[in-house]
């Protein structure tokens, strides 16, 4: 790792000793293709105050590999509060963040690059544009769910987005380091926050068409969380 790193990839986790093994590996063998090969990236690995043994699993792959940094937290603050804590121990020209899951392969990281490269200052993954391909959905309910959400969050704060909920997104570094500088929401609606924020700076988010799988069981309670979530997004309409 560097200073001038190219690309930092953030990934929160909370209670993933299970998966996080694969995802690593499938991580490691991408930057080392010849395309990634060589271009100062970093890994930054955000527990999430984990009560199994990610955080021993994490340090373990630090020790290993190089280029690779442990964020510790001290208790489960939520998604909002990991991924900012990693952003800002970011140093990457761009910075990806990625579920601990993969549910997005991490190839796709060049279609968000292309995007980037185009003029846009944020990229997005989308499961909700023409050209997505869903290879494993989501249970219904889920899905019906997550499309009254993202209505609402259209209504009161992003139109034209139809999917702030993916977990793969792509900043350029430094409009990264200022926004979650100032992220407020520690829970599961931080993406929201995130890109307003951007919107309200002037910043030109573009949203792209991802494959994407559901990877169970996941962390998200399909009733409380999003109750949570409608909460948080009311609070950043307001302004609270």
């Amino acid at each position: 790792m560097g200073s001038q790193a190219a690309l930092s990839i953030v990934i929160p986790a909370y209670n993933e000793e299970g998966r996080l093994p694969a995802t690593l590996a499938e991580i490691v063998a991408f930057l080392q293709r010849p395309e990634m090969a060589g271009r100062g990236c970093e890994l930054i690995l955000v527990d999430d105050g984990s009560q199994d043994g990610t955080l021993a699993l994490m340090r373990e792959q630090a020790a290993r590999l190089p280029g690779v940094r442990v964020v510790a937290g001290a208790r489960n603050r939520g998604k909002g509060a990991a991924v900012a804590a990693g952003v800002a121990e970011s140093s990457g020209a761009l910075v990806l963040i990625t579920d601990a899951d993969l549910s997005t392969p991490i190839e796709e990281y060049f279609k968000l690059r292309r995007r980037i490269d185009q003029g846009a200052d944020v990229a997005i993954g989308s499961r909700g544009l023409k050209g997505s391909v869903i290879e494993i959905p989501q249970p219904v309910y889920r899905v019906l769910m997550g499309k009254v959400f993202n209505l609402i969050v259209q209504v009161l704060l992003l139109p034209g987005l139809w999917d702030t909920q993916c977990g793969f997104k792509l900043f350029q570094g430094e409009p990264a380091r200022e926004i979650f500088a100032l992220l407020r929401t520690d829970g599961f609606a931080f993406d929201v926050e995130a890109l307003h924020r951007a919107r309200c700076s002037g910043l030109a988010v573009a949203e792209v068409p991802v494959r994407w799988r559901h990877s169970a069981p996941t962390k998200v309670s399909a009733l409380r969380h999003s109750l949570d979530m409608f909460k948080d997004v009311l609070k950043i309409r307001l302004g609270l």
